[in-house]
């Protein structure tokens, strides 16, 4: 015991976790001493560590074949878990694969089995009919949020998934919604349930901004103004109103990022490393992102239009006053309509006039075209730009390390005489391409 609290103090300090949160330390408890186990959980509360840690108890070393296999809902959270996975540094090696992606970028991570395979149901169905993972030493089955997986028609390939790891000997299930059944085909007995669903929402505030016109943008604009600087997701119900927003925003020089079903997945990926990176402060989307991807504690968020049913409304709050931090969501409202019955103690404020926009996010985004199959590692990357790009401490934003590419958040003023400075240097072997990441 002594040997694994010591690993896992080793993973906390790489991550940059001081301590895990109540819930993390009993899902891990739970985990390690149940062979099923249920674990409800708002999001953003930390459920991917909260699973991630104990798991690594479970998996050999000297076996090179898939021991675990996490299912995701969406490509974003099989990223994010994906990501989290890497970072812990735990010395297995894991892969995800999801629709979208290029078959060839399957077959060459899965020629040597990972031994965490992270994935979308479809995909990870595919795959097992093709043959091209074995499902023989499959001991851990992590159905991450399982019920958006049902709510968006991937019933079938996991019921087929299932059926075809018959060795499973752990089954954990997790969810930041209440009213969910666990479906029979996946033959839970007697599940530990862990609920933490009341937890975290005492510091989430609701406020009503109530405007003169129907299409609510001289209400968006002055909110905007009124919260300065700060992180937030505008919340639109369709791609089409995100487009009319998007729109407006452009003509009032108002810097935003987009995130919708819509998008190419490498569009909506970049939209992402930009809002966690900081050269965005505003990400408008749909509920795509109300869950599932991975994304730092928000200030705000705003519903620019109420979602139809109370639990995508929890969902959507839930990116801010996530466990002792504090947040508010501000619901936009044309004056003559009323708020859906669902909505409670959603106070009326009135905004002060003549506020001025926050001037524009000092960070901006860079492209490097080399990535961790080439060897590259974060330390390499800011050696570089602390050396021969002449970066001061401080200066340095977020790296975000992909397979084939990296992303780095640098000052605004200095992207001209980096990329000048930097394009076509040399990382590890590979001479890379430094450039302007474009809208």
């Amino acid at each position: 015991m002594a040997q694994q609290n010591k690993g896992q103090d080793a993973i906390l300090k790489k991550l940059g976790i001081k301590a895990l949160n109540p819930m993390q330390l009993e899902a891990h408890a739970a985990i390690f001493s149940h062979e099923e186990v249920i674990l409800l959980s708002p999001t953003g509360t930390g459920k991917t560590l909260a699973f991630l840690l104990p798991l690594l108890n479970d998996l050999d070393p000297t076996l090179e074949q898939v021991q675990a296999l996490i299912l995701a809902p969406s490509r974003e959270l099989a990223i994010q878990i994906e990501q989290v996975a890497r970072e812990m540094g735990s010395g297995y090696k894991v892969n995800a694969i999801y629709g979208g992606r290029a078959n060839s970028k399957d077959k060459i991570d899965l020629k040597q089995p990972p031994a965490i395979l992270i994935g979308t149901p479809g995909r990870i169905a595919d795959h097992f009919r093709r043959g091209t993972v074995s499902t023989d030493y499959i001991k851990t089955l992590i159905l991450d949020e399982f019920d958006k997986s049902l709510e968006v028609g991937f019933e079938k390939e996991m019921k087929e998934i299932v059926f075809k790891i018959p060795n499973v000997e752990k089954k954990i299930l997790t969810s930041a919604t209440q009213q969910v059944e666990v479906p029979t085909f996946l033959g839970l007995q007697q599940p530990k349930k862990l609920n933490y669903l009341k937890e975290g929402r005492l510091n989430l505030k609701l406020r009503t901004i109530l405007t003169p016109t129907i299409d609510k943008l001289s209400g968006l604009e002055q909110l905007l103004r009124h919260l300065g600087d700060g992180r937030g997701i505008i919340f639109c119900n369709f791609k089409d109103t995100i487009q009319f927003v998007s729109d407006f925003l452009t003509e009032k020089n108002i810097a935003h990022a987009r995130f919708y079903g819509g998008l190419e997945q490498r569009d909506r990926e970049r939209a992402l490393i930009r809002f966690r990176n900081g050269t965005h402060r505003i990400l408008l989307a749909t509920d795509l992102a109300a869950r599932g991807i991975d994304v730092p504690a928000l200030d705000f968020i705003i519903h620019y239009q109420v979602p139809f049913k109370l639990e995508e409304f929890v969902h959507r709050n839930g990116r801010t006053a996530r466990m002792q931090e504090d947040g508010t969501a501000y619901i936009l409202l044309f004056q003559e309509h009323t708020l859906a019955d669902f909505i409670e103690g959603a106070k009326i404020i009135d905004l002060p006039e003549d506020q001025s926009l926050p001037p524009a996010s000092p960070w901006e985004t860079l492209f490097i075209s080399g990535g961790r199959k080439d060897k590259i590692s974060k330390g390499d990357i800011a050696g570089l730009f602390f050396k021969q790009g002449g970066l001061e401490k401080g200066e340095l934003g977020v790296i975000e390390l992909k397979q084939d590419c990296a992303f780095v958040a640098v000052p605004r003023k200095k992207v001209q005489s980096l990329v000048k400075t930097l394009n076509n240097s040399r990382l590890k072997k590979k001479k890379v391409r430094i450039t302007l990441l474009e809208e």
